[in-house]
């Protein structure tokens, strides 16, 4: 079931959703026009029961008051205006308080995401993967809570929190431009933290890591790959740095040169018994593999075992921070 629309705080936050997920409604608004807020309601309304929320759909809503280069960028000068974007490109646009046109949209988005879930079903998909799966388990990065999820340290003008978990190809890996930053950096240092709450509760054998930095070794500035990992299960919420130092971890990581395959990606087995029945886990990038100050992380994959459903409404979420 699609949750409220997220409300988008930054244009770098925008460009990653859009990146990371394959359908997109987004909805420009104002506080002060009742017209807009009548909208996110019935749009919200009718997107109910519709699956693949995070990274098949996803719903946004922009403050044109807050996001000005956003609206300026999309030529809003209607209140409410709704777009309706597959695979980053404008599908539909309704300007104005146009309540019929706004239902057509809406059975519009709903056959985009039944083609989507059909093409997903037939394994049509173009889903990437780094490495090989273990035997036995699957992947179950779709049950982490984007929305409740939180990176501390990133670099606003690099990818948001929903990029590590985009199933498209790194744009590193694609041999072309692409046309947003679709991976993460660090920003005043080398280290990151990230909240991940999860829909189910989960078993995890393995995390699969891809970094992808450039390849100028002559550039003390390029961001590096991480090198020491800490990892924490079951916190109600995000650690900070400090504590994060101090506390005792679920699991130690230390990366070497050999851990990378060819793709950029790190396949690092789990300490099965320590990560039963979770239902968060935060990953402490603690530092990098070289000198630079930044670290850079392009995907993260999730794989194990998904149990019975969580009831998300007891999960706290905490700050609304850049890159979450």
């Amino acid at each position: 079931m699609v949750s409220a629309a997220v409300e988008i705080q930054s244009p770098a936050e925008w460009s990653s959703l859009l990146d990371a997920t394959k359908i997109v409604v987004v909805l420009f608004y104002s506080p002060s026009n009742a017209a807009s807020l009548e909208a996110i309601h019935i749009l919200e309304h009718h997107s109910q029961g519709l699956e693949g929320h995070g990274t098949v759909l996803e719903l946004a809503k922009v403050n044109v008051d807050e996001l000005k280069a956003i609206k300026s960028a999309y030529s809003i000068t209607q209140l409410p205006t709704t777009m309706l974007f597959q695979n980053g490109k404008e599908i539909d646009k309704v300007s104005g308080d146009n309540i019929p046109r706004l239902t057509h949209l809406i059975e519009k988005l709903k056959r985009a995401v039944d083609s989507a879930k059909t093409e997903k079903a037939s394994g049509s998909s173009s889903s990437w993967k780094g490495a090989a799966l273990p035997r036995g388990y699957v992947d179950v990065t779709d049950q982490v809570e984007l929305n409740r999820s939180e990176l501390l340290n990133v670099d606003t003008d690099t990818g948001g929190v929903r990029v590590l978990f985009s199933s498209e190809k790194p744009s590193a890996l694609s041999g072309g431009k692409a046309t947003a930053k679709d991976w993460v950096e660090s920003d005043t240092d080398d280290q990151l933290l990230l909240f991940m709450p999860f829909k189910s509760m989960l078993k995890l054998h393995t995390l699969q890591i891809t970094s992808l930095p450039p390849t100028d070794d002559d550039d003390d500035e390029a961001p590096m790959r991480p090198k020491t990992i800490k990892l924490f299960v079951n916190k109600p919420h995000n650690l900070g740095f400090d504590e994060a130092e101090d506390l005792q971890a679920t699991q130690d990581i230390e990366l070497s040169e050999s851990d990378w395959n060819k793709e950029g990606t790190a396949s690092i087995p789990l300490r099965y018994v320590r990560f039963q029945n979770i239902n968060t886990l935060v990953l402490f990038v603690v530092n990098g593999d070289g000198d630079s100050e930044k670290v850079r992380i392009d995907r993260l994959r999730l794989i194990g075992e998904s149990g019975a459903a969580r009831d998300m409404g007891k999960l706290e979420k905490i700050g609304d921070l850049p890159g979450e």
